[in-house]
């Protein structure tokens, strides 16, 4: 009997845990129950928004943080600077160094990076003493880049 009685005061002190950890205001052990349930949901639902929330301001700190895509080159002394930044994925560097190949350029000096995106500093060299323009190798590159 006396088992009982403790085995009874322990549920009655967890349900009163309960009741104050839910704000609930039954008494009966059923609509505690049900009570603790509806918190938890609601508790779900509310982290689901958080997370979601999270995930869209990490996408706009993404955004801001990528530098504008494109293509630049300038003529220089030696040759002509070339600066790419465009979204990683593909084959995309060796279409760009397909495009060298193919206009007679060698690259003397290159830097390329591929954290968020791919971002490439060449420094490029024409083989045979040809006219180049800048407008049409940023064009070729750009139709490198498209095609991936």
């Amino acid at each position: 009997m006396v088992v009982r009685l403790e085995r009874r005061a322990a549920m009655h002190d967890k349900r009163h845990h309960l009741r104050t950890l839910t704000c609930s205001k039954s008494v009966k052990r059923k609509n505690v129950t049900m009570d603790d349930l509806l918190c938890i949901y609601k508790l779900k639902l509310k982290l689901e928004a958080v997370k979601r929330e999270l995930s869209n301001l990490i996408a706009i700190k993404r955004e801001l943080q990528l530098p504008k895509k494109g293509v630049e080159v300038e003529k220089g002394e030696k040759g002509f600077l070339v600066r790419v930044i465009c979204e990683k994925g593909g084959d995309k560097l060796v279409s760009i160094l397909e495009v060298f190949e193919e206009m007679g350029l060698t690259v003397s000096h290159a830097r390329v990076s591929c954290n968020l995106y791919l971002s490439m500093e060449a420094i490029v060299v024409a083989e045979e003493e040809r006219e180049l323009h800048v407008k049409s190798i940023a064009q070729a590159i750009t139709k490198a880049i498209e095609r991936q």
